[in-house]
């Protein structure tokens, strides 16, 4: 039904332009990130697949959306070919579950109001990171944690409450971005900084091919993470990441998953 909405429009505005030929339906989906490799398959064998079947063009973003695992995939065509194209891409994802907890994208809205615990709205940047903080401290209904093997592994709601705080908490500020609202007031608490340990056969799995791992895991997080130098007769590498408790825990929790899908034979993550 979106399909044959979004030609409808195109035919009514191509009724007032001069122009003649009739571009095709756009759709964009957001798909978790672990199940894009599995959209576009071996050597990109399966995404081809789908192209040549359904007659649609397919697209998968490789960056993710900003905060979040998922990526964006862009579809156009003629509104059957989308169609076909739609439950190709589902019955992939069906085949192929997400893989870990997914933090989902979410558009940011020009000002977020905070809902405290009370149900007060306040629009206050301010006090985002207080509300927020409280929220994850107060018991949660469920279980914020799920014990696999060694590692604890947050809810994903948890996860994104954590996602959301460490962003709101960063100290450190994308380059030449200042808060607009409160010029030079940092209301972000002090950086601290936590060690750990990684044995050398896993550190491959946290850094990825190229940094590809370790730049994501900064960027969610938004910890500052360095690892340092294999030094002669020793097995570990040492890890330090530095941060908000919230930047901390998000990182630390962000290098367990990969850990866990290493040691579970699920590294192609």
């Amino acid at each position: 039904m979106i399909a044959y909405k979004f030609e409808e429009d195109i035919i009514n505005s191509m009724s007032n332009s001069p122009a003649t030929s009739k571009p095709p339906v756009t759709l964009r989906l957001v798909v978790p990130a672990s199940q894009c490799g599995s959209l576009i398959g071996k050597g990109g064998s399966k995404i081809k697949e789908i192209r040549e079947s359904t007659g649609a063009q397919v697209q998968v973003a490789g960056d993710m959306l900003p905060n979040s695992t998922e990526r964006a995939v862009t579809i156009s065509g003629t509104p059957d070919a989308i169609i076909q194209c739609v439950k190709q891409i589902c019955v992939v994802m069906l085949e192929s579950p997400p893989k870990g907890a997914t933090i989902p994208y979410r558009p940011k809205p020009a000002s977020t109001p905070v809902i405290f615990a009370g149900g007060q709205v306040r629009a206050d940047p301010l006090a985002a990171s207080t509300a927020n903080l409280s929220l994850l401290l107060q018991p949660p209904p469920l279980p914020a944690y799920t014990i696999q093997g060694q590692y604890a592994i947050p809810h994903p709601d948890q996860l994104t409450k954590l996602h959301q705080l460490a962003m709101q908490q960063t100290p450190f500020p994308p380059l030449g971005q200042t808060n607009p609202a409160f010029p030079g007031l940092d209301a972000s608490p002090p950086a601290s900084t936590h060690e750990l340990t990684i044995p050398n056969d896993l550190i491959g799995c946290i850094i990825g091919r190229q940094g590809t791992k370790i730049n994501e895991i900064r960027q969610m997080s938004g910890a500052q993470i360095k690892i340092a130098n294999a030094t002669e007769g020793s097995s570990e590498r040492q890890i330090t990441i530095t941060g908000t408790p919230a930047n901390i825990s998000l990182a630390q929790y962000l290098i367990n998953a990969r850990l866990t899908s290493e040691v579970t034979g699920m590294g192609a993550l």
